[in-house]
């Protein structure tokens, strides 16, 4: 994620290396979350490249970014309208986009990967730009649900590889959990760390486990309450009101569901289940499968 100031000599001790300084940033994604993210490091003094595959995406993005932007300056800025046009020209600077990855890897002390969740795409992108990329350059991946051990088992550097688990939306949210594989070296973690502080986020550590932290809880709460309410035990509006009102939960577990979407809650759940089907939690549901095959019809 970051450009190093000074090569680091393998062999030294870890107390002896410093964390990368990360100054100039790729993010490989378009979508909600990359450009979410993308919005945060170019507000927070970092130079930053977005990166998808065409013009008309990318536009969109900075579209919404500037949207963005505009509702942050309405809130920081109220009695300051020039230093609000200001600020939002500032990040605006800060940002540039591009179709060809290729082309920003040697400038990047950080690559971070925020597409869809598919395995094979993540890896044949990493492997790509890790030939290409300088020996310094992090490269971390904002997956929710894939083992990041997988998705690094395509590049050379296995050291230099952790998760970046942002949550949506990025500039409101101030979580990220930062995941560690065993072979993710204490500088890197310690970058990637220091990189989500300067963020202005609060950064958990995570190991690199089905779901993480939150989501490894979150995805098996809001099942149970799928089966809860096919067991006839209770409605789901009853269900939703209970957490809300007995949990202090802004949002009830349907509720929430629908706000993730079913599909990847379905997603989440098959993928961990094919990698523990003996866990009851990864147990799938037949309600949750019925109603994701309606909305492919």
């Amino acid at each position: 994620m970051a450009f190093c100031t000074r090569h680091v000599v393998r062999g030294f001790s870890s107390s002896a290396l410093r964390p990368a300084v990360i100054k100039h940033v790729m993010i490989i994604g378009g979508g909600q979350m990359g450009a979410g993210i993308a919005q945060v490091a170019a507000s927070t003094g970092h130079s930053v490249t977005l990166v998808d595959t065409s013009e008309e995406i990318l536009n969109k993005s900075v579209k919404g970014i500037e949207g963005s932007l505009k509702r942050v300056v309405k809130k920081k800025f109220a009695d300051k309208p020039e230093a609000g046009a200001e600020f939002i020209h500032k990040v605006l600077q800060s940002l540039s986009t591009s179709t060809h990855a290729e082309s920003v890897i040697q400038s990047s002390d950080l690559v971070v990967e925020a597409i869809v969740e598919n395995l094979k795409v993540k890896q044949e992108i990493f492997g790509r730009l890790d030939k290409l990329a300088p020996q310094h350059t992090i490269f971390a991946s904002n997956t929710s649900s894939l083992p990041i051990a997988d998705i690094a088992s395509s590049t050379s550097r296995l050291d230099r590889f952790g998760g970046l688990h942002f949550f949506n939306p990025v500039p409101m949210m101030k979580l990220v959990e930062v995941i560690a594989t065993p072979a993710t070296s204490q500088e890197t973690f310690d970058s990637l760390l220091n990189f989500s502080k300067v963020l202005g986020k609060t950064p958990v550590s995570c190991k690199d486990t089905p779901g993480f932290i939150v989501n490894r809880l979150l995805v098996p709460y809001m099942l149970e309450a799928v089966r809860l309410y096919e067991r006839g035990h209770g409605s789901k509006e009853d269900i939703d009101i209970a957490m809300k009102l007995g949990a202090g939960y802004p949002m009830g577990p349907f509720e929430l569901s629908d706000y993730v979407g079913l599909d990847t809650i379905k997603f989440i759940i098959d993928g961990w289940c094919e990698k523990d089907p003996g866990n009851p939690l990864f147990k799938s549901s037949e309600m949750l499968n019925k109603l994701v095959r309606l909305l492919q019809v």
